[in-house]
């Protein structure tokens, strides 16, 4: 964003906060408490300048920096170098596909005037039957409104996981949430989700007490963050949660969990049923379950791999008959973070870089000036210097050099010490998909259908991911993308009582693999640092 301007002699008699910075900017930053401190809505990034803003106010004392609360961080001097953003920028997102919806069979149903949850009822008929499918990422969230009578997508909406303040990945927010701050990630995430729906309805013309189901997608932490769990179990091995810890005692039937919204301050009809997707194993969650949902899981007669890119990745090898699963913890470099100009696939990030007589050729997403690098963007820029040797498969650059301008004219660089961030991550891949093959028996050529989730995986260039050992080499003709399946399938569960009892059943048959007690996973993971293929035999 651009700077701030100074402040003019005219200065209003109350000290100015980030908040009137960004009115002056017209930045929209989200506020529901009047500006009071009280609904933490407003958090933003402090980027540059922070040393010309106050000390923290006690309503921020949950906050690390460089995040502060806009309506409470007051100007101290005409900082013209004060840059700062919202936690709620627009990501990239894949649209939903059109077709039609399999197994058209909701839990929820109408009934003459009565509208019923599997068969109890929940209200009278207000006119529509809507329902919301979330895809609860670490990075990003994506929520469907989806007529339940239809069984149609009316409308999309999505934002930045507000979450960040408490770390960049799982690990960093069970941390955070297990000190004096517990609750405020869960307060966030359904602050933010109510803002979506809120936003949906909008658009829509309905009413949030038409709403009567929501079905939730994520990852172990993501998941049990949203319904207000405990989540330290999951950081300390064996990194399972205690729903999972309480179906393995034999106190639970299932590892998913089912509430009423108004349990949880959703603003939807109080008594909305919220389905969070089974949990598979440790941080294998109920996202890879919607992944396998999406892709038919329990029809496949072929060997099948899937896997979900992304902060944490997931990687599921099957034929129908047997199914291993695996975890990798990726990190967030490849979604921009630990990077010194990386940043998520937002408008301004470079998605596509090229190596043209002697420098970068790239393209943004949006197609304006270049703002930092994301994922697909950092694959590109990896292959491409090893294809034209400018760096080695350990990462050194060409004649020694620690850094590397990839746009001079915005000063972008790249480092030996982001391709040392992006090494560990790719090996993190590297190792989750090489084991789960492995344990399968299986090399990557018999693969017959290599099935790419996540927004991130959508926009990669797969032959560049293959070259740098970011992907298994399965032949390109069996790489297929198949864009947000966790969203997919989380909309196929909540229109389809089958596909629910599906997933339920398929879950408790999946055999996990924890890659760190696998002997060689020491040494398979130095060999997966470096920028060269995955071996194509075992």
């Amino acid at each position: 964003m651009p700077p701030a301007s100074p402040r003019g002699s005219s200065a209003s008699p109350s000290p100015q906060t980030l908040f009137d910075r960004a009115d002056q900017l017209d930045l929209r930053v989200p506020t529901s408490c009047g500006r009071s401190g009280r609904c933490h809505e407003c958090i933003v990034e402090v980027k540059q300048g922070g040393e010309h803003l106050g000390p923290r106010t006690p309503a921020e004392s949950f906050l690390r920096d460089p995040f502060r609360l806009a309506c409470q961080a007051e100007v101290r001097e005409a900082a013209a170098a004060l840059r700062f953003a919202p936690l709620t920028r627009q990501p990239q997102i894949l649209m939903p596909e059109a077709g039609g919806v399999p197994d058209l069979d909701p839990l929820v149903q109408r009934e003459g005037d009565r509208v019923l949850f599997d068969g109890e009822q929940l209200d009278h008929y207000r006119g529509r039957l809507l329902g919301l499918a979330l895809d609860l990422g670490t990075t990003t969230l994506v929520l469907e409104l989806v007529d339940l009578e239809q069984g149609r997508v009316l409308a999309v909406a999505s934002c930045e996981n507000p979450q960040r303040f408490g770390g960049s990945d799982v690990m960093n927010r069970i941390s955070y949430d297990g000190g004096a701050h517990r609750g405020e990630l869960h307060q966030a995430v359904i602050r933010a989700v109510n803002r979506l729906a809120r936003q949906l309805c909008r658009q829509q013309d309905c009413s949030r007490r038409q709403i009567y189901a929501l079905v939730v997608a994520g990852n172990a932490t993501m998941r049990e963050l949203f319904f207000g769990l405990e989540v330290q179990s999951i950081g300390q091995k064996p990194y399972k949660s205690l729903v999972e810890h309480e179906w393995r005692a034999g106190r639970r039937q299932s590892t998913s969990l089912l509430v009423e919204a108004r349990e949880l301050h959703l603003r939807l009809h109080p008594r909305a049923r919220v389905y969070g997707l089974p949990l598979i194993a440790s941080h294998v969650g109920g996202d890879t379950a919607a992944a396998l949902v999406a892709i038919d899981a329990w029809n496949c007669r072929e060997l099948v791999m899937l896997v979900d890119i992304g902060t944490n990745t997931e990687v599921v090898v099957g034929d129908g008959q047997r199914w291993v699963a695996a975890s990798c913890p990726a990190g967030p470099a490849f979604e921009g973070g630990l990077i010194q100009y990386g940043m998520p696939g937002f408008a301004g990030a470079i998605e596509r870089v090229r190596w043209v007589d002697g420098g970068f050729a790239c393209s943004t997403i949006g197609g304006g000036p270049p703002e930092g690098l994301c994922g697909s963007g950092l694959i590109d820029l990896l292959a491409e210097l090893r294809r034209h040797g400018r760096m080695t498969p350990k990462g050194v650059f060409a004649d020694k050099a620690y850094t590397l301008e990839v746009a001079p004219a915005q000063g972008i660089t790249f480092s030996r010490e982001d391709a040392s961030h992006l090494a560990q991550a790719k090996a993190a891949n590297y190792c989750g998909q090489y084991i789960a093959l492995r344990h399968f028996g299986a090399a990557p050529a018999r693969v017959q259908r290599l099935f790419l989730a996540g927004g991130f995986a959508n926009y990669i260039d797969v032959a560049n991911a293959v070259e740098i050992g970011f992907l298994a080499p399965v032949p390109a003709q069996h790489i297929f993308k198949i864009g947000n399946a966790a969203a997919q399938g989380a909309r196929q569960v909540l229109l389809s009582r089958r596909r629910r009892q599906a997933v339920e059943a398929l879950v408790p048959t999946i055999e996990h693999v924890e890659l760190e007690t696998t002997p060689d996973f020491f040494e398979l993971f130095v060999e997966g640092c470096q920028f060269k293929p995955m071996p194509d035999t075992f």
